[in-house]
């Protein structure tokens, strides 16, 4: 018997050209590609909603371009020795298929689906190969505004994938149809593209189901066998179905729908209402509802009403959707949103803060004072030091351990300068350490091992001494 192909994969693009729409991604992709190793950042982070064609467009590349694709798929595990054992080594071999090792792709698909405790190490595997990597990395995510992908997306590029519109995916389908042979009616299309929420794969797995062992099929046989499907949007999506939305049912349900809470919610409005409207009224009518929201989450803080909840969701939903009045329009224009600043901000701070008090914990064990103190009377000397003479500033650093993060916070933009000679410095004490161990014989070990802790001793207090000063 012939082994049945799943249509997802039967009708996968082979090449570039055949992925739906996504066309400034292509390009971004490609020229990242060409420049390669010449790159400010040295991997993609290609993010979007599910089914608009991620992973479909990385594997027509390679395919295309003839590039060695190297996955590790979502089911796979995502531990650092899982990460080091099947893809560090492939990023620094020869390709199989190819004389130039430069012809592969590691592609890491669902990046966001690490977890921080089951996937032990995973976000910091994932760096350590970005970094070391002689191979181009190419990484997918949902939703990459997760806060354990803070440090991925620092060191990549990031590349937007458009969600697919209605008559994109019913092309598609109709290909599809015509190819099976099957007969096809629009209504049932329409209710199948309505279902699958712009997710391509999700409409194909639907048409596949429905059409099983039938060459024709009506529309409430379409409402019987395929079930609705519960699903939950991030960011992007929920404000694209909030603007676009024509009854006010429908822009209530958003919120219900969504990755985010209704606190969240009202920060993503409030950087993005101005980017959907353009018309001056149209805009001071969407922040009127967004402020007359926010007054309503106050007086629930200091009542403790939550009945005042619903009125808050109506304005920052209802009243937000239906304030283009003089330009109706922009509902639908297509938006590129930013993440809110206030949220990264907050992180960014909340990051400093934590690595401060770090360093505040360090100080006051060497010294043997309380970390208010160090934080008041220690750190602004070190900050001083620090940005002044890189030197004094490296033997500091390694007298009181300091990681590399944290001496870049003392540091200031002179932070390239202390690194060095703290490295330099590392790297002549371990040579001296070596030859010290090298000259001893072994009956005189234990001497000169107590010799040696008087030196440490000796060189540790002179360092107290001038950070006392």
């Amino acid at each position: 018997m012939e082994k049945k192909i799943p249509w997802t994969i039967k009708y996968r693009p082979k090449k570039i050209s055949d992925v739906v729409d996504q066309e400034q991604a292509k390009q971004r992709i490609l020229e990242w590609l060409k420049k390669w190793p010449n790159v400010e950042k040295r991997a993609l982070l290609l993010y979007g909603p599910p089914g608009v064609g991620k992973s479909s467009l990385v594997e027509a590349v390679a395919n295309e371009l003839g590039y060695e694709l190297i996955e590790l798929n979502a089911s796979d595990s995502r531990r650092r020795e899982d990460i080091e054992r099947s893809v560090m080594r492939a990023s620094v071999t020869r390709s199989l298929t190819s004389q130039h090792s430069a012809k592969k792709i590691i592609f890491l698909d669902e990046v966001d689906g690490i977890a921080t405790k089951e996937d032990a190490g995973g976000i910091e595997a994932i760096i350590k190969l970005i970094k070391t990597s002689s191979v181009p990395i190419i990484m997918a995510a949902n939703d990459p505004w997760d806060p354990k992908l803070r440090p991925l997306r620092e060191v990549c590029e990031m590349i937007q994938f458009k969600k697919l519109t209605k008559d994109e995916i019913l092309l598609i389908l109709r290909r599809i149809c015509a190819n099976e042979g099957l007969k096809c009616d629009d209504d049932v299309l329409n209710y199948i593209i309505e279902r699958s929420e712009g997710d391509l794969r999700a409409a194909i797995n639907d048409l596949e189901v429905l059409y099983e062992g039938r060459s024709k099929a009506t529309l409430a046989e379409a409402k019987i066998l395929l079930r609705p499907r519960d699903k939950s949007h991030d960011p992007f999506e929920t404000l694209r179905m909030l603007f676009s939305a024509n009854y006010a049912w429908q822009a209530k349900s958003v919120l219900n729908q969504s990755q985010l809470d209704y606190e969240q919610f009202k920060l993503w409005l409030e950087e993005n209402i101005a980017y959907q409207y353009r018309d001056l009224e149209d805009l001071s009518r969407a922040y009127d509802a967004l402020s007359k929201a926010d007054v309503y989450l106050g007086r629930i803080v200091k009542t403790g009403d939550w009945d005042l909840l619903a009125y808050a969701i109506d304005m920052m939903t209802v009243g937000v959707a239906f304030s283009a009045k003089k330009n109706p329009k922009d509902k639908y224009r297509w938006v590129k949103y930013s993440f809110p600043q206030r949220l990264l901000l907050a992180s960014k701070l909340k990051e400093v803060r934590e690595v401060f008090d770090d360093i505040a914990k360090l100080i006051s064990t060497k010294l043997h004072i309380s970390s208010s103190a160090a934080k008041s009377d220690v750190i602004p000397i070190l900050r001083a030091i620090f940005t002044s003479n890189p030197q004094i500033a490296a033997r500091i650093a390694l007298w009181l351990g300091l990681s590399e993060k944290m001496v870049e916070l003392l540091a200031g933009p002179n932070k390239n300068q202390v690194l060095e000679y703290y490295k330099q410095l590392k790297k002549y004490l371990y040579q001296q350490a070596v030859e010290e161990k090298e000259k001893i014989p072994a009956h005189e070990t234990q001497r000169s091992s107590s010799e040696t802790h008087k030196k440490e001793e000796k060189s540790s207090k002179s360092l107290l001494s001038f950070v006392k000063k």
